[in-house]
């Protein structure tokens, strides 16, 4: 799996060259379901061919539509699919996104990418990381609490071999000063057991391993790191170990033993406690300002922050649609019909201004969300 994060989200949202494609569908993990998977790809590759005739250039058409169809042809691809799939592409760029949440079926043909829909999947406050470490190699997983899958570890060394190539420790033996053994020869003797170089060779590949997580994968996406591991590598890892996103509790396993379900299992029964307090912690802070009048559930009243730069943090309940759309320049909103071409989902529409505006979102469980109307805005003044 891809791994994304924050970068991509804000180089998503900047300007790009038209047309932009947006592809959003749900898939499948397993038979028989997953195998309608690319039969309903095809039929968006066919509307999206359609919609982008009527309005672009074959030739610029045709370079771009052949990126989606090499997908098409790609069985490998299809028989390994998680819970959702996002394909944005244009003439300059062409990204697709596993998701471990469905999402609804939708092709947008625009001057713009429409990453409403990875925005959600992006802030959902269940997701973690997952380190699987043993003394000779470590993988990396991200989920959450309903899936766990192996994140592609592009700049990280997954073995010792690859983090310390050369340089694994060898025996360091000195001729004795003190006589010569049977024969005449002279006598050696070891300085540093195996055991040794095996546990300076660990706490080598950890710091390797530790410092390219870190910058690689946990720092972009600022989501908490979870350690699976035997007991025995705990210490030495943590000891070797400035990642401040690195959990205090982790798994005690052998993760090699383990299938992805049943890790996440584990990991979700320490995450959970973690999690609700966070949410708690948020729901508190809403209430809080909002007794001050630093704070609202009123959609206008936060439209109106929102485009002004003033919302700090915004929860949006899960799965929750308000017909309509809002005015980018005075927040004003406007009701209306999801089935009109023009009108969206409100919450949606307010995630992405407060996203662009550096503030922050948190996407909320209904059972969580202390407000009715669907949003709980804090302001910044």
């Amino acid at each position: 799996m891809k791994q994304f994060d924050i970068d991509y989200l804000t180089r998503l949202l900047a300007d790009h060259e038209p047309p932009c494609v947006s592809l959003y569908q749900p898939t499948h993990r397993h038979r028989p379901d997953c195998q309608q998977d690319p039969i309903r790809y095809r039929n968006l590759l066919r509307e999206m061919e359609t919609s982008l005739r009527e309005k672009y250039p074959k030739r610029e058409v045709r370079a771009l539509t052949e990126k989606f169809h090499a997908l098409a042809r790609d069985t490998h691809f299809w028989n390994y699919r998680t819970d959702g799939l996002a394909i944005l592409g244009s003439g300059e760029m062409f990204h697709v996104f596993d998701l471990q949440r469905p999402v609804k079926e939708l092709l947008v043909v625009a001057d713009g990418f429409h990453v409403k829909p990875l925005l959600r999947v992006y802030q959902s406050a269940d997701r973690f990381q997952l380190l699987c470490l043993n003394r000779r190699e470590a993988k990396l997983y991200e989920g959450n609490r309903y899936a766990l899958d192996r994140v592609d570890l592009a700049g990280v060394p997954s073995t010792i071999e690859e983090a310390l190539g050369g340089e694994l420790t060898e025996p360091h033996l000195t001729v004795s000063s003190h006589g010569e053994g049977a024969g005449g020869r002279p006598m050696f003797h070891g300085h540093g057991t195996r055991k040794d170089e095996i546990d300076i060779d660990t706490e080598r590949f950890f710091r390797v391993v530790d410092r390219a997580i870190l910058e690689r994968h946990s720092r972009p996406s600022g989501l908490p790191l979870m350690l699976a591991a035997p007991a025995e590598c705990h210490a030495p890892f943590r000891k070797a170990s400035h990642n401040p996103f690195l959990m205090a509790d982790g798994l005690q396993v052998n993760p090699e033993a383990m299938g992805a379900d049943e890790l996440r299992e584990l990991a979700w029964r320490k995450l959970e406690p973690i999690y609700l307090d966070r949410l708690a912690g948020l729901v508190d802070a809403f209430r809080a300002a909002a007794s001050r009048q630093a704070g609202s559930d009123d959609l206008e009243q936060v439209a109106r922050a929102a485009v002004a730069g003033r919302v700090e943090t915004l929860l949006v309940e899960a799965d929750r649609e308000v017909p309509g759309k809002i005015d980018p320049a005075t927040g004003r909103i406007e009701t209306g019909d999801l089935s009109h071409p023009e009108i969206g989902d409100l919450l949606d529409d307010l995630s992405v201004i407060v996203f662009r505006l550096k503030g922050k979102v948190v996407v909320v469980p209904s059972e969580r969300m202390p407000t009715a109307s669907g949003v709980a805005a804090t302001y910044r003044f």
